[in-house]
């Protein structure tokens, strides 16, 4: 795949980027170098390589998943400006 210099102007004009018309052939050898860089990468054999997340090996600190209500009510409430019967008082939004 080629990029030629009205697609790179496009490409510029799509990410809003002001570039120069004597600026657009160094824009479309640049795209040019990344493309080819990605076409050397399509070319490895990754066949049998799990899929990584991180370069070491890392497991995520479990917990027991238990259903509590959290047993905050009243804290929470305590940052209400109006709160009646345990429960948020909002003003009225729909008559």
């Amino acid at each position: 795949m080629s990029i030629d210099q009205s697609t790179a102007a496009k490409v510029a004009k799509l990410a809003r980027i002001k570039v120069e018309e004597d600026a657009l052939p160094a824009l479309a050898d640049e795209f040019n170098t990344i493309l080819g860089f990605i076409e050397q990468l399509n070319e490895v054999d990754v066949e049998g390589v799990e899929p990584m997340t991180s370069v070491t090996p890392q497991r995520l600190k479990r917990r027991v998943d238990e259903v509590t209500d959290g047993n905050q009510q009243d804290k929470i409430l305590a940052n209400a400006p109006d709160a009646r019967e345990g429960f948020f008082a909002v003003p009225k939004v729909v008559e």
